[in-house]
């Protein structure tokens, strides 16, 4: 702070030397003129001096962090006490525990009730304070950034007091739970009450929850004369199957595109500073470019499962173009259960390392009780979790992926068998996808998922691209694959349904209808029971047969022909005949992973890494400047097993065999955190390295 002139007529001043406090002019009064001056100018120096010792750290913006926590307890008609138990004390013992960039807390939850003081939104039934501003204030102090957890698209309370808010369902009904983009929710308290969060409490940012995976069609007056506006279409489809779905469910995702962009927008005008993420945004939940204005991409990913789930969602963002990160549930959360037990060290760890392998950033969600105050022996929990990150941060954190191989994750596709506007569930095609992931992770391949987007125009970067079982492409993007294996590239078609678009250059002929079979893989010598969809075909003269599906547990059974490899131009495609995605999900066998990596191999024979010692090894290749990295993630332990809500041991794995394919021999490899210098051999311009022992993730440092 600095004093302005005017201030000094209102100070009470102490007696001046040479003069009592009745003293009249005379002589003295030059004294007293110099006296003030004097002090006039100490007074405008001294706070000068405070603000250049004491002003607080500068907090770091959202885009640029990369460590933080989320706490929220979405607020209800229960919480009549709000701030009760909120102290500077329990704020500061999180920030000295965890000493995070920034801390993400509740303000306003899916039930619609503000967990502060809102003048323009609907608050809690019952506050102590104002809780919100010491928040701000302890974490201004600190320099650590302050961001909201805001539910966006779904706010019952806002419904409820506005029906006209609300999205109508197909029976005519208002929802109880989601606004329409259409109405003036957006207008009337969305915006208005961000810019209060910006404005009055001065926070850094929001993270708006419930809003893409939460959008729902809108069959209220206003949308349906936009969409008969916009397309034509006279008929309104009610469901899935009936006429035009597609075109109805499309019109719905570019309205919710358009709700973002708008409120983006009006928050950029009025504070430029004030970052927004929309939770799950151009994420796996929406597999597209990013066409609004956020600053960062973000989203927590399953409770159960975690590390399978991060795996997936983690590889969808990291191609984006923004920063990014991903939140761990710190609690296990089984529907099952009426307890919610809190995850041990190392399993926040291992979900932390396969966020910190792809460059992300990492944060944690924290319950926060009815009052808003949180459970704060868990912080413990959370300190080492950010201990173990910070040692990975300089190492992992903006590194680039290396392509090699790409997975498809077709924005069409997914969109013509979705039951959702937007979301990674409920259709065949996304099951498939996280299977064949799995997979080709599980036999040590680097992958990145990868849209239409990311490969139109782009195809040659990646050695292999892999479709799973999409059942449609659009013909301009079959067209460019083509082009592709023309060149020299290779294509693996996992399953009959993604070989349907390129019948025409694989050279097999289909013998009867696609069936459901039991039938037993061969691969190595060995059989591996699977039950499955299974296309019949006979190979023509160019097309290879590759692997057998024997029709009993005995190799000198009748078979058929399990996968193809076909020459097309400089290049090859691979089919297997069979669905192979939740097979592999639900009905796991070696043989099935080992087949599908010998395919792989076969289509690709020199990746840059091979990694061999374990199957429980995640690798990830990336730069990072001039530093070649090869994550390692022990995905070890019990994570997807249901009946396992807490682990605390994940048993290390290793000596792990590490081979690189290089044009020179590095400087120097070392094993990170680490710093393990590890021993080179280097012949014909492969170096290969032994890594001891993984407990859960390392990073192989290349130093060219």
């Amino acid at each position: 702070m600095r004093f302005s002139l005017p201030l000094f007529s209102q100070l009470a001043l102490p007696s001046e030397p040479g003069a009592s406090a009745h003293s009249p002019g005379g002589a003295s009064a030059i004294n007293r003129w110099l006296w003030r001056l004097a002090l006039g100018a100490a007074l405008l120096a001294t706070p000068a001096r405070a603000a250049e010792t004491d002003s607080p750290p500068k907090r770091l913006k959202r885009s640029e962090a990369f460590l933080g926590i989320h706490f929220d307890f979405h607020a209800g008609r229960d919480c009549t006490e709000v701030g009760r138990n909120t102290t500077r004390e329990m704020i500061e013992g999180i920030l000295d525990q965890v000493k995070p960039d920034y801390l993400q807390i509740d303000c306003k939850g899916h039930a619609g009730f503000s967990s502060y003081p809102t003048k323009v939104g609907n608050p809690a039934p019952g506050f102590v304070g104002d809780p919100l501003k010491l928040w701000r204030a302890v974490t201004a102090e600190r320099g650590v950034s302050l961001y909201m957890h805001y539910s966006g698209v779904w706010d019952s309370e806002a419904v409820r007091l506005h029906p006209d808010w609300a999205a109508v369902r197909p029976d005519g009904k208002p929802d109880d739970q989601k606004t329409s983009p259409f109405g003036p929710y957006k207008d009337r308290l969305l915006i208005p009450q961000l810019r209060e969060l910006a404005g009055e409490y001065r926070v850094d940012g929001v993270w708006v929850d419930g809003e893409c995976w939460a959008a729902i069609p809108d069959y209220g007056e206003a949308a349906v004369k936009a969409f008969r506006d916009a397309t034509g279409i006279q008929e309104i489809p009610r469901k899935a199957g009936d006429p035009l779905w597609l075109e109805w469910q499309d019109f719905h995702r570019e309205a919710f595109r358009q709700y973002l962009r708008y409120y983006v927008n009006e928050l950029k005008q009025s504070h430029p500073d004030f970052e927004v993420a929309s939770n799950w945004a151009f994420s796996d939940h929406m597999p597209e470019p990013v066409t609004a204005d956020v600053a960062f991409l973000s989203g927590d990913f399953s409770p159960q499962n975690s590390l399978n789930s991060a795996r997936f969602s983690a590889r969808c963002l990291q191609n984006q173009g923004k920063p990014w990160d991903l939140m761990s549930w710190s609690f296990s959360a089984p529907q099952s259960s009426p307890v919610r037990p809190l995850k041990s060290v190392p399993q926040l760890q291992q979900e932390a390392a396969i966020v910190l392998a792809q460059g992300g950033g990492y944060q944690a969600y924290f319950r926060q009780k009815r009052d808003g105050s949180i459970f704060d022996w868990q912080m413990k929990l959370m300190a080492e979790v950010a201990t173990f990150c910070r040692a990975r941060q300089e190492i992992c954190h903006r590194a680039e992926a290396v392509p090699q191989v790409a997975l498809l994750f077709s924005r069409a596709a997914h969109y013509r068998a979705s039951p959702a506007l937007f979301g990674p569930w409920g259709s065949h095609g996304i099951h498939a996808l996280r299977g064949v992931l799995q997979s080709l992770l599980d036999s040590q391949n680097s992958v990145q998922i990868v849209s239409e987007h990311h490969l139109s125009g782009q195809t040659a970067r990646w050695p292999l691209i892999v479709i799973p079982e999409w059942e449609h492409l659009d013909p301009p993007f079959r067209d460019e694959l083509i082009a592709y294996v023309r060149n020299g590239g290779s294509l693996l078609l996992v399953s009959w349904r993604a070989a349907r678009p390129f019948a025409a250059e694989l050279d097999v002929q289909p013998e009867g209808e696609v069936a459901q079979v039991g039938r037993y893989l061969e691969h190595a010598g060995w059989l591996g029971g699977l039950h499955t969809y299974l296309q019949r075909v006979k190979p023509g003269p160019n097309a290879r047969p590759f692997g057998r599906l024997h029709h009993s547990d005995d190799p000198r059974t009748p078979h058929d022909v399990a996968a193809t490899i076909t020459p097309v131009g400089r290049g090859r495609i691979g089919v297997l005949w069979f669905d192979y995605g939740d097979a592999y999900l639900n009905r796991r066998v070696p043989v099935a992973r080992d087949f599908l990596q010998a395919m792989v191999r076969e289509l690709f024979p020199t990746p840059l890494v091979e990694v061999t010692g374990s199957h429980h090894v995640d690798v990830s290749v990336a730069r990072k400047g001039e530093r070649l990295l090869i994550n390692l993630v022990n995905t070890s332990g019990p994570h997807e097993f249901e009946k396992v809500y807490v682990f605390d041991e994940i048993p290390p794995v290793g000596p792990l065999n590490v081979r690189l394919r290089l044009d020179r021999a590095p400087k120097s490899v070392v094993q990170q955190p680490e710093g393990r210098r590890l021993e080179v051999i280097w012949q014909d311009g492969v170096a290969q390295v032994a890594v001891p022992r993984l407990e859960i993730h390392s990073a192989v440092v290349v130093d060219q």
